[in-house]
């Protein structure tokens, strides 16, 4: 199986615990990485044979600028029930980030992977 990955999307939203958190936007950033078999596009040059990274990501931004996250737990399982459900792939790993939340680190944040891992 092969992988087709979206790194470094940063979206706009409102997510965190805080009060003074639900008044503004935080960037966040995403790492996506899709288990798909590429081979029937890569033999036809056919763009709807694979899962088209752009789409990914124009639906990533679009579901992330419109959430209100509290926790990156909750948005990171919501982001992966999206793209197994919407973009038909057996397994996704996330990694989501919030990379102003703690002024000493360059970011923190969770890595979850959901679905079956093909062999």
């Amino acid at each position: 199986m092969d992988t087709v990955y979206v790194h470094g999307l940063a979206v706009d939203t409102v997510i965190g615990i805080f009060d003074w958190e639900r008044e503004i936007r935080q960037k966040v950033v995403l790492d996506v990485e899709m288990a798909v078999d590429i081979s029937p596009s890569a033999a036809t040059e056919d763009i709807d044979r694979t899962v088209s990274y752009k789409d990914v990501s124009d639906r990533l931004t679009q579901f992330i600028e419109q959430s209100e996250f509290l926790l990156v737990e909750t948005m990171a399982e919501e982001i992966a029930g999206l793209i197994l459900a919407e973009f038909a792939v057996p397994f996704v790993r996330i990694k989501l980030g919030k990379p102003d939340a703690i002024a000493n680190a360059c970011d923190v944040g969770v890595i979850i992977e959901r679905g079956q891992k093909p062999a």
